[in-house]
């Protein structure tokens, strides 16, 4: 992630609090709580009123993604001239039925909205230029992350790509054994911080496979070691984790790629999807 993104300084610190130190966490309530006050003090100003180091200050502002302090201060001012609306909205237990639902779809649409949002378009195109030179696509997840990696499989098959999708460690840690320079692999964490999946990427670029990752916002481990990685962002409330509605945004992801490769590869693409038709009419009545 690079300073282009000047907006959701404070959405960039709701999503990522949970994956923050208990220091940074106090850098981030102070944050949440006086915004304006963030805009007119220094980095000195800060530290000591929050009796910290200002390197805590500092590498609070990289792990959301900034150069720095300074770069933070714009980046929330000129949130705050153009406030963007703030509709997380936390689920009551005296909320109706119809409530609760329009709750979670609000949530839903932010989580994509907000990572459409912070997508750098280099990036993007980055990951795009690597599935379209690719000999293979690899899908890794665990857990609720392995509900993304098999959509991906589901996804990219359509277009005759030889696709696989692995949720299990060792089959992971196999298949990636066998990978080599031309295959591309999708690494989906939402914490971007599953030590059984680190150790894959590992093993994925030890083979010269090109790493790709789909995490939250926040620094973390995965973000740091793939070779490109694309970011999602959401909230959490007491009866609903993040994790939820980042799904939303992977998927979406996924689908953007998918619809990107198939317009550049239109011929291909249908040709395979035809194929797919012809097979899978046999089993209709």
């Amino acid at each position: 992630m690079n300073d282009d993104n000047t907006t959701q300084v404070l959405h960039r610190i709701r999503s990522s609090y949970r994956q923050l130190s208990e220091k940074e966490q106090l850098i981030a309530d102070y944050i949440l709580k006086h915004p304006e006050s963030i805009v007119h003090s220094t980095i000195n100003q800060i530290a000591d009123d929050l009796m910290v180091a200002d390197a805590t200050v500092f590498r609070f502002c990289k792990r959301l993604g900034f150069k720095g302090y300074q770069a933070l201060k714009i980046a929330l001012a000129s949130e705050l001239v153009h406030p963007i609306q703030d509709i997380h909205e936390e689920i009551n237990e005296t909320d109706s039925e119809m409530d609760i639902m329009t709750k979670v779809f609000q949530a839903n649409m932010n989580a994509v909205q907000f990572t459409k949002e912070i997508q750098e378009s280099t990036g993007f195109k980055q990951v795009l230029d690597h599935i379209l030179n690719a000999d293979q696509l690899h899908f890794y997840g665990n857990g609720g992350s392995g509900i993304t990696a098999q959509d991906g499989l589901h996804k990219f098959i359509r277009t005759g790509i030889p696709c696989f999708a692995y949720t299990d460690t060792h089959m992971q840690l196999m298949a990636a054994s066998q990978l080599t320079e031309k295959d591309v692999v999708f690494f989906i964490s939402h914490t971007g911080a599953n030590n059984d999946l680190l150790e894959v990427v590992e093993t994925a670029k030890e083979n010269g496979a090109v790493t790709i990752g789909i995490t939250n916002l926040a620094k973390s481990p995965l973000s740091k070691q793939v070779d490109v990685c694309l970011y999602t962002t959401s909230e959490e409330t007491d009866y609903r984790s993040e994790a939820l509605s980042s799904r939303i945004a992977e998927l979406s992801l996924l689908d953007a790629l998918y619809v990107n490769y198939s317009v550049k590869t239109k011929d291909k693409t249908q040709q395979a999807v035809n194929k797919m038709r012809k097979a899978i009419s046999k089993r209709r009545v």
